[in-house]
């Protein structure tokens, strides 16, 4: 395994904790700021509109500009991000945290998947893209039980120092572990909008949308589901993450897997079962042996679709993938905001702490349909994606660049 994939996953170890462990403390950050459940959403749904915003405009500003300076200059942005969250004395600062910090992170993963991409074979590109995400999933098995678990006993701000630092640990591994001959700019913005000419990116960024919020839907508001709706006690909460994380890390590999064998396919066959798994899940959730299943099984399918969905965007827009690949990420994460305000409107409709499921159920169905449809165009077409993106080219020095 190249060990600049390892960097590329200690840097998404990094973004997804502090874009997850939240959930995990909302009940305690919202009762320190005196806000509603709802109010406290927007720590979520703030920071993936920002992830949104800055996946575009950075990586559109960053271009042309040398992809190793650029990731490092990104990690020292999310350094300062939760920095000024663990110090926020109040809710528009801690907002504000959230979203400094939220601006590295499309432009992080849609960069370090391009250079991910550039440093295997065509044929393992998936592989090495969820490689990259497993420092994402990791962060879940790991970083956010034990980071919940950090907040409840010392507050919720020591979980943000903790961040901080694993933030400057990150920035060390990039500098030394990213070969600077795979980090080389791409041609220029004008190549770059010019992927998306292509109706099959559209259709695969709608996908990633509608299938991310989906599990999103259901996930935002997962602490009050457990003790409001499930039984379980808050001090369960970080324990019970554990599983949702671990079925992120299987299926993030999974998922990759698949990808490389067969791509439309294996997203159609995953979205169909992450449907399946959050239908049971709004059923049971008032039984605590069918929660622990359908948290496992959420996390899984949920995450399956990430290599395959960013893959299938880097393929279609193989000319120049880095902005679509930025775009995709932003995508994820304007799923993720659509998910936690649907969420959050269900439960201020007084429907209950199981009807974000339900919402994230809906919206997985219509991300079935789109990708159902986009399969069928381009197979009609010609053009179906195929087990694996595009080869890489080959600048005259020989390095590899995406």
């Amino acid at each position: 395994m190249p060990a600049g994939l390892i960097a590329l996953a200690l840097g998404g170890f990094g973004i997804g904790l502090t874009e997850f462990v939240i959930m995990g403390l909302l009940p305690e950050v919202a009762a320190d700021f005196h806000v509603s459940e709802a109010s406290a959403g927007w720590f979520i749904s703030g920071y993936a509109l920002s992830v949104t915003v800055g996946a575009l405009l950075v990586t559109a500003a960053v271009t042309r500009l040398p992809r190793k300076p650029v990731l490092m200059g990104l990690l020292v942005l999310f350094i300062a991000g939760n920095f000024l969250s663990a110090i926020a004395d109040n809710y528009s600062a801690m907002l504000l945290g959230r979203i400094v910090a939220a601006l590295c992170h499309g432009a992080f993963f849609g960069i370090g998947s391009v250079v991910a991409a550039s440093l295997v074979p065509a044929h393992k590109k998936a592989g090495a893209i969820a490689i990259m995400f497993t420092g994402l999933t990791a962060a879940n098995v790991l970083g956010v039980p034990f980071g919940t678990l950090l907040g409840q006993n010392f507050g919720w701000r020591s979980t943000f120092w903790a961040i901080t630092v694993i933030g400057v640990v990150a920035l060390l591994g990039i500098a030394f572990m990213v070969p600077k001959a795979s980090t080389e700019p791409t041609k220029g913005l004008r190549s770059e909008l010019g992927a998306f000419t292509s109706g099959q990116v559209w259709l695969s960024i709608i996908v990633t949308i509608l299938g991310f919020g989906g599990m999103f839907g259901a996930f935002t508001y997962i602490a009050f589901t457990l003790t409001e709706v499930s039984g379980f006690e808050s001090g369960a909460v970080p324990w019970l993450l554990v599983l949702f994380g671990g079925g992120l890390f299987v299926g993030n590999f999974l998922g990759g897997k698949a990808a490389d064998k067969a791509l439309d396919r294996s997203l159609i066959v995953i979205l169909a079962g992450l449907v399946v798994v959050l239908v049971f899940f709004a059923l049971t959730a008032s039984s605590s042996i069918a929660t622990l299943v359908s948290l496992a099984l959420m996390g899984g399918f949920g995450f399956a679709t990430v290599p395959g969905l960013q893959m299938r965007v880097m393929h279609f827009a193989s000319t120049a993938p880095t902005l679509a690949s930025g775009a995709n990420i932003g995508a994820f994460n304007l799923g993720n905001a659509l998910g936690a305000w649907l969420g959050g409107v269900t439960i201020t409709a007084g429907l209950g702490y199981t009807s974000p499921i339900w919402a994230g159920a809906g919206i997985t169905v219509a991300a079935l349909l789109v990708m159902i449809a986009a399969a069928a165009a381009a197979k009609r077409g010609g053009a179906a994606a195929p087990a694996s993106t595009p080869d890489v080219e080959r600048e005259p020095d020989g390095a590899t660049v995406a």
